[in-house]
């Protein structure tokens, strides 16, 4: 079995690999990690480049923020040599918008099977609001 890295090993090399993707143009930065629970944060700046026509936060933006910080999650689970972990649902519940700040994303594995994992992410404004409420579920497969 692959040996667990480190907080500080997890988030260097998350924010690392980050380069060149959706998380480097959003400005998605993991910040806290615990790599047995599968816990992991991360934040995202509200800003232009992620408003909708009105001025406000895109549900889509929250929605990648949330998939990006439980994707990884699961990455912390798993044995990266043998397997695999990939998004299979994701639902969302909007509860409040946002024009500035920094949203706060924390995802917690609320179910660690051999072949699945499920988290709730809350969505949070810097001010402990919350913004989004997310389930996300990623299947668990054997690399070939």
């Amino acid at each position: 079995m692959e040996q667990r890295l480190t907080k500080e090993q997890v988030l260097e090399q998350f924010n690392r690999i980050c380069a060149g993707t959706l998380m480097e143009t959003l400005r998605i930065s993991y910040t806290d990690a615990d790599p047995e629970t599968g816990m992991l944060q991360a934040t995202m700046p509200v800003d232009a480049r992620v408003y909708q026509p009105m001025q406000i936060l895109h549900g889509g933006a929250t929605v990648a923020l949330a998939e990006s910080v439980g994707s990884a999650a699961s990455q912390m689970l798993i044995d990266r040599n043998k397997e695999l972990a990939v998004g299979a649902e994701i639902s969302a519940n909007h509860l409040k918008s946002a024009r500035t700040g920094t949203l706060i994303a924390t995802a917690e594995c609320v179910h660690r099977g051999k072949s699945s994992h499920l988290f709730h992410i809350r969505v949070e404004n810097e001010q402990g609001e919350l913004i989004s409420m997310v389930k996300l579920l990623n299947f668990i497969k054997q690399r070939k």
